[in-house]
């Protein structure tokens, strides 16, 4: 096979498979806060673990709440649950 052909399959099957795992990450993070209930602004209702309060928050385009704070015991956790579509809401 031609190294140039070669390259051009390589490259493209590298560029499907990373849009593929794009598309079915955005569909698993999209299917499980579609379950959660939400405010007349389309903001999620949780309740937040480290500050013990309700709270309407936004997600961001991987599916975490906007008060998420990486490294946080009690952010991590929550953001297991918003994914899974088991956190608790009010």
């Amino acid at each position: 096979m031609d190294d140039r052909l070669e390259q051009f399959v390589r490259t493209t099957f590298r560029t499907a498979g990373r849009r593929y795992a794009e598309a079915r990450r955005a569909y698993r993070t999209g299917e499980a806060s579609a379950d959660l209930p939400r405010d007349d602004e389309g903001k999620v209702r949780i309740v937040c673990r480290r500050e013990a309060e309700r709270r309407a928050v936004a997600l961001d385009d991987a599916g975490r709440p906007e008060c998420f704070e990486g490294g946080h015991p009690d952010c991590e956790g929550c953001l297991e649950d918003v994914r899974e579509g088991v956190v608790e809401t009010w």
